[in-house]
């Protein structure tokens, strides 16, 4: 790098003492460029400062000069997720010993969704052209391959022809030209006091975070890490000290190859800089300032709290929440013969247990950002341990529901209750409500998604604030009921209808359970998930059928069974694995084909999905694996992908976080005619996926 920046300004001395000896000399030489390649998208030619080639000289300043059409871009050397940068091939040419091709300072722009690295409308690569043999002729044929974007890609490959004869002479325009550009060559940092104080990536390898240090204040800097030709980052955060001197950036690492050199370049109003052979550190540099420290004004915090609210109401009546229902109405008619007092302090108790586990949800939100890990909502059930609690859980709720054993306590304990009617039961009450809300998270209710990325996204208050509103929203039913407890009279006596009842809501948590198992099948493969099975079956064994064991040993028992069965992921949990995608039409989601495929003319769906997420279901079921849908995603042009979350990906994660979302279902579709992609809603109609497609598509 450093010989590329000598030779940049030796280039740029070349060019001043060519001026000065040859100012005032009359020339009648030929314009030192070749013939001019074109095309609708740009024009290219070779252009050399000399007009001839010096008795005693065996450098050439020669440079490929690019001229754009509006909108079309080409890459810098380290591109991006897309594109590849230009190639020549100098093989034919004469009296050619060497070509040194050097990379002015690059500017960013998103395609597709994705940062690239590049240039716009017009561009000159100074070359830098050693000869064989001074005073001779050379004739420079250039084999030029490379990629032009705009809605699509097109590779261009064309040959380029410069004689350049013997003799002396400079076109002034074209030396002017080069070294322009040739001015735009970063340097080492040493002539403009860029220093790296810091260079961290995160363990996991997802982000990147650089401290830097200028002699004078920067201005409007951007950054562009190299880790080898493939690297690709997200967009940085850019954040400045006071004085402006100190530079913190933190980028998404989405493609990086360990073993290649680390280089950073800065590029600013005034200054460009690439710093090489970068050794990281153990340590992430603090930021300068926090974005966190300011809110968001008051309307537009009221605004996401009211659709918080308003999601925690849709939250009840979508389909993930049947048998939280369920167990809501146990709760009513439980409560129907106790007084209007007692009704209503146990339902606000249970309402107290739907926000409680709203609250701990944020907690451990606040704790999972503080570690460095991936947030978003209904990411429990990508844990196998929790999903075989929760299966004991429903196993023990059903098996009750449908009469096969009974909650009893002491006789004396049953006599001091009696006593006191507003004491008993307030236990329940509150995990009544914290377990319907543990079962509603795997659903991503209409209204809750910008509700919930607001939250995640933003500061530790705006994160309790949203999760309590939620909570609120979720527990409505309750507060009505605590509100008007004599509601609670006008429900039919009790007789054999609850019986009939309370059996076939026991079989739906029954069958809840059974989702859970498959959910946990397809964390942990079939070894553990039969495992999981066998005891679960014993546990519900001694439950039903051993009755005549001692009093003491059967709840021991059952402790132990179930006990197992929660642990036993932790034992028999297998190293995750490539799962297939459902669906003749949809292959496996793959971030870094997004943008080839949209550039090459094509038209692609992102569907992120989950086992435990029963809204992707309904959506996949009544949506997207049936026709009218099926058939437009099996035509031409038309690329499914379906991305799996029901294991934890930080692949996924990061996609998502791109998009402000931290939970599913999340559907996108991209196409020449919408790179950014069209975000559809969460709730998918037919009508929304095929106009969508038919918007993504080429122009007509």
């Amino acid at each position: 790098m450093m010989q590329i920046l000598l030779d940049a300004k030796g280039l740029a001395i070349r060019l001043a003492a060519g001026v000065l000896l040859l100012c005032g000399v009359a020339t009648a030489a030929v314009p030192a460029s070749s013939d001019m390649h074109r095309t609708e998208q740009m024009t290219a030619r070779l252009i050399t400062a000399e007009n001839g080639v010096g008795v005693s000289s065996v450098f050439l300043s020669a440079g490929l000069h690019l001229t754009l059409a509006e909108g079309w871009k080409t890459y810098w050397r380290t591109p991006g997720e897309v594109g590849f940068p230009p190639e020549i091939d100098w093989q034919g040419s004469t009296n050619l010993a060497d070509a040194q091709f050097m990379w002015p300072a690059p500017t960013r722009f998103r395609a597709f969704g994705i940062e690239n690295a590049g240039y716009l409308d017009e561009v000159v690569f100074p070359i830098n052209l050693q000869l064989q043999e001074a005073g001779r002729p050379a004739d420079l044929t250039a084999k030029v391959n490379l990629l032009l974007c705009k809605e699509i890609c097109i590779p261009e490959t064309f040959e380029l022809r410069l004689d350049v004869p013997q003799g002396a002479g400079l076109d002034m325009a074209e030396a002017d030209r080069i070294a322009s550009y040739a001015a735009q060559i970063p340097d080492d940092g040493d002539a403009n006091g860029v220093t790296l104080k810091a260079a961290y990536l995160s363990d996991d390898g997802a982000s990147l975070t650089v401290s830097l240090h200028g002699s004078v204040p920067f201005e409007t800097p951007d950054i562009f890490p190299e880790m080898g030709p493939e690297s690709a980052f997200g967009t940085p955060d850019i954040r400045l000290s006071a004085d402006g001197k100190q530079l913190w950036a933190q980028l998404p690492v989405l493609a990086r190859d360990a073993s290649a050199p680390f280089r950073i370049t800065v590029t600013d109003a005034a200054m460009n800089t690439t710093l090489s052979n970068i050794q990281l550190t153990g340590v992430a540099p603090e930021a300068p300032y926090r974005p966190d420290t300011q809110g968001p004004d008051l309307a537009h915090l009221l605004w996401i709290i009211g659709l918080a609210f308003l999601g925690g109401i849709i939250l009840n009546a979508m389909p993930c929440v049947l048998p939280v229902l369920s167990i809501k109405l146990t709760s009513a008619l439980k409560a129907a013969d106790q007084s209007p007092e007692r009704v209503r302090r146990g339902f606000i108790v249970s309402a107290l247990g739907v926000v409680g586990f709203m609250w701990l949800l944020a907690l451990a939100t606040l704790v999972a950002r503080a570690t460095g890990h991936s947030v978003g909502w209904g990411l429990q059930f990508q844990n196998p341990v929790f999903l075989s609690l929760m299966i004991g859980i429903l196993l023990l709720f059903a098996v009750n529901l449908l009469g096969f054993f009974e909650i009893t306590l002491p006789q004396s304990w049953t006599s001091t209750l009696a006593d006191a009617e507003t004491r008993p039961g307030y236990a329940g009450d509150f995990a009544t409500g914290a377990f319907a809300a543990v079962l509603a998270t795997p659903c991503s209710a209409p209204l809750l998604g910008t509700a919930v990325a607001f939250a995640l996204a933003g500061r530790g208050v705006d994160i309790f604030l949203i999760f309590t509103s939620l909570g609120l929203g979720l527990a409505l039913p309750y507060l009505i009921v605590a509100i008007w407890p004599g509601m609670i009279r006008r429900l039919p006596k009790p007789g054999r209808w609850m019986l009939i009842l309370k059996t076939i809501l026991g079989l739906l948590l029954a069958l809840t359970a059974v989702w859970m198992l498959f959910i946990l099948h397809g964390l942990v493969g079939t070894r553990t998930t039969i495992l999981v099975c066998v005891l679960l079956a014993a546990a519900t064994a001694v439950i039903v059928a051993g009755r005549s064991l001692p009093d003491r040993l059967r709840p021991a028992l059952v402790t132990v069974l179930l006990g197992a069965s929660v642990l036993a992921p932790l034992a028999f949990n297998p190293a995750p694995v490539g799962k297939p995608v459902s669906g003749a039409a949809w292959v496996t989601f793959d971030r870094s084909q997004i943008g080839r495929l949209v550039s090459s003319g094509q038209t692609v769906i992102v569907d992120v999905t989950a086992d435990w997420c029963l809204t992707c279901k309904v959506n996949k079921t009544l949506v997207l694996d049936r026709d009218p849908v099926v058939t437009a995603l099996s035509g031409e042009g038309i690329i499914a992908m379906r991305a799996d979350w029901t294991r934890p990906d930080p692949g996924i994660s990061r996609y998502l976080e791109s998009y402000g979302r931290f939970g599913i279902p999340f559907n996108i579709v991209y196409g020449p005619s919408a790179p950014e992609g069209i975000l559809l809603s969460e709730l998918l109609t037919s009508d929304e996926v095929l106009g969508a497609i038919s918007r993504a598509g080429p122009s007509r």
